[in-house]
């Protein structure tokens, strides 16, 4: 790695790049200064020795520094999950609610931020948000006898959930003519502007069909910038769904493909069960886990996954 003036530009590098050109001053201040004398070359030459292992080792550090604000980039910063009604009507609808609420509660458990995007999308702030919640991707499908059954038939309904990274910077660049925008009056709590101006947003990314609203902020600048967000984050994970299409069999072993159609869990309440059918591994106690009380399922599934990065790189 070669230096470069622009490493006095970061505010994490700039000491180091003022440390090697202070010494790089004083090694051409002691050649400058050791003149013709035998004596002192041969001490300006040790300096010099000395200041280009000193330099060498600022360089590795700066490259270290610049490698961990790189990975620090493309790392998620919050995920956004956004869930859908699927087969099942009205209870459909509910089973999408209770489990926003489910993943809403358990990220507070984890001391996590959470917000409500828009009805069903959710955006949960953690360090460790994406890598616990990133394999909630597919098609959840609950049993029960809903409220309104009055005959007491079970009936089965489905949600499906997407868990986008949203990252604070993005390798996916999106052509503003391939956006079309739409503005509405935001619903819910908030205040009179909420309900008098046009704060909502909505993106269409006409070349995919991919939409996307936010409601949730009070401008509409900052519903604009929350949506496009949204909307890379669901671009790239089409792209990586598409990308994992190609190398399914190489992925047998592994947990899933993040693929939304997949149907990746069953929460039966007759039997007080939820079971994974991934893992193929069931859990009881319904009302502690759409409380919040995953973290059994969530750590099974990091571990599986785990191990299967494993025995593929193996």
């Amino acid at each position: 790695m070669e230096y470069s003036p622009d490493f006095k530009k970061n505010f994490a590098t700039a000491y180091l790049a003022e440390e090697y050109e202070r010494l790089e001053k004083e090694a051409v201040d002691a050649r400058s200064s050791a003149g013709t004398d035998p004596e002192l070359i041969h001490l300006a030459e040790e300096d010099e020795a000395r200041v280009c292992a000193r330099q060498t080792a600022i360089l590795a550090e700066i490259e270290q520094i610049l490698a961990k604000e790189k990975e620090e980039a493309v790392r998620p910063s919050s995920v956004v999950m956004e869930l859908r009604a699927g087969a099942g009507g009205d209870e459909a609808g509910i089973f999408a609610h209770d489990l926003r609420e489910m993943y809403q509660k358990y990220a507070e458990h984890r001391g996590w931020k959470t917000r409500i995007i828009d009805d069903l999308t959710l955006e949960i702030a953690g360090a460790d948000a994406y890598d616990a919640l990133r394999y909630e991707t597919g098609v959840h499908r609950v049993q029960r006898v809903p409220l309104t059954e009055k005959s007491g038939r079970i009936h089965t309904s489905t949600a499906s959930i997407a868990v986008l990274p949203i990252r604070a910077k993005s390798q996916t660049d999106i052509n503003p003519a391939d956006i079309e925008m739409e503005f509405s009056k935001s619903g819910g709590a908030g205040g009179q502007n909420v309900n008098k101006v046009e704060t909502a947003v909505r993106l269409i990314h006409t070349p995919t069909g991919i939409d996307v609203r936010s409601s949730s902020e009070r401008s509409q600048l900052a519903n604009r910038e929350k949506a496009m967000q949204i909307l890379v984050a669901k671009l790239e994970l089409l792209h990586e769904e598409e990308e994992a299409k190609k190398h399914a069999a190489e992925r047998k072993a592994q947990i899933g493909t993040g693929d939304r159609s997949e149907k990746i869990r069953t929460y039966n309440f007759l039997q007080d069960r939820v079971t994974d059918h991934r893992l193929k591994e069931s859990w009881h106690n319904l009302p502690k886990i759409l409380a919040g009380g995953i973290d059994d399922i969530i750590g099974a599934l990091r571990l599986r996954t785990a191990t299967d990065s494993s025995t593929v790189s193996a």
